[in-house]
């Protein structure tokens, strides 16, 4: 069965992908479904949950069945009484709803292992580490479908005409999404990749879907989130250098913080400042899960801890600053429920509660007339073409794999047609 996850090319479809082939070589006792999708605006998982159920189980009996787990848990959020109601008569035989709150990031495998088993992975751990395993609803469903993986489903939102979760070949660019989705409301505008909080700016329309794209967030240009999503490193180092007062919300409303974990982002940003001590000010900046809510909820001036965090990440570990504690001693916030945050004050904050907060899953898949495959689409090596330059292939047909013993997944064409090999990708054409 793992060998054949591995071969379908099957990827954790959020994050950075990691191939699932090597998470289900593992022995866990419990086994948690991640359905919680805390980023604002995106609906796949949910969609995908009221559509695909069957394939959902089918892809959980696997994945329990290689790792051994005993018991499943679907953690979603407990506003989708809709989706708690249509599957709960469905649940198969040690499978059970975790209803959780509306809150951001309910979605942190942290937080939701938490949440759901009450146990605290250690800083710098794995659910592993407590008997656990996490995959999301979109990987399940792919290990489910038993078959290439040459389609991914993804929410477009935001400013758009009709918010929809479109079903879509691979490599298909961008631009062709929003079109789907009835077109920008306004003729000035930007894009987000995979969420508000967590994604990308996007600079190029005709970039390709990939294994892990979650979704398309459009804004009008003019949008406060996109200032602060241009916001360049040395601009964030130089405001944070100046404005910081030291109020130290970032680090009393930090998920991981509040874990237990040895992250204060307010000192990160006092690094900033000052050289002396400077070990102990960028220690914990590791532990930063990079959630964004320090920089786009907590701060008051409108600063961005999480920035910070993430480009202090390489001198810690240069330093060898990891945490070496006993994981005992680790212990949540007495008032952790108390000071998480509620998604729609979040949405109001980030000036997005305005737009129809929806997406309904689309029948019809996106299948363009041509495509274009990156070679590298989530954690792992690149993989290498196995297909000449020139070759007629076939949809769902391997045209890239990994080097021989490298951490990767294979790659199968999304469409049959005439293939161009470049350097980092494979472009199909009808």
């Amino acid at each position: 069965m793992i060998q054949q996850v591995a071969e379908n090319g099957v990827v954790g479809a959020g994050g950075a992908g990691f191939p699932t082939a090597k998470k289900l070589q593992a022995r866990a006792s419990h086994y948690l479904i991640n359905a919680a999708e805390c980023e604002p605006l995106l609906h796949k998982d949910k969609e995908l949950l009221l559509h695909h159920a069957d394939a959902l189980f089918a892809g959980l009996e696997t994945a329990m069945r290689c790792v051994g787990a005993g018991e499943a848990i679907l953690g979603i959020k407990n506003k989708y009484t809709h989706v708690i109601d249509t599957l709960t008569p469905r649940l198969p035989a040690g499978v059970r709803i975790q209803p959780l709150r509306d809150v951001y990031p309910a979605g942190d495998e942290f937080l939701l292992v938490h949440e759901i088993l009450g146990k605290v992975i250690p800083p710098g751990g794995l659910p592993l580490d407590v008997g656990a395993i996490v995959s999301n609803v979109e990987t399940l469903v792919n290990i489910g479908f038993n078959r290439p993986v040459t389609r991914k489903y993804l929410t477009v939102a935001g400013a758009v005409h009709n918010p929809v979760t479109l079903e879509v070949a691979i490599g298909t660019p961008l631009r062709t999404l929003i079109e789907a989705a009835g077109g920008p409301t306004t003729p000035d505008f930007a894009a987000l990749l995979n969420g508000v909080m967590m994604g990308s700016l996007v600079t190029d329309l005709d970039q390709p879907v990939t294994k892990t794209t979650g979704g398309l967030i459009l804004l009008p240009d003019d949008h406060s989130l996109l200032e602060r999503y241009r916001r360049g490193p040395r601009a964030v180092a130089r405001i944070g250098r100046s404005a910081c007062d030291q109020c130290s919300f970032c680090t009393e409303l930090c998920p991981r913080y509040l874990l237990g974990h040895p992250i204060e982002p307010h000192k990160a940003m006092r690094a900033l400042g000052f050289t002396m001590g400077g070990d102990a000010h960028i220690a914990g900046s590791l532990y930063c899960c990079e959630c964004n809510l320090c920089s786009l909820y907590a701060c008051p001036e409108s600063l961005d801890p999480r920035d910070v965090c993430r480009s202090q990440k390489p001198l810690a570990r240069e330093r060898g600053l990891q945490w070496r504690g006993d994981p005992a001693t680790i212990q949540p916030h007495p008032i952790l429920a108390g000071r998480q945050t509620p998604t729609h004050r979040l949405m109001r904050r980030l000036g997005i509660d305005h737009f129809n907060n929806r997406g309904p899953l689309q029948p019809n898949p996106i299948l363009p007339s041509s495509v274009a495959i990156p070679l590298q689409q989530h954690i792992g090596a690149p993989a290498r073409p196995l297909i000449a330059d020139g070759a007629t292939v076939t949809a769902g047909q391997c045209i890239a794999a990994p080097p021989d013993g490298a951490l990767g997944a294979p790659i199968h064409a999304s469409i049959s047609g005439t293939a161009r090999i470049t350097t980092d990708q494979i472009r199909i054409t009808q």
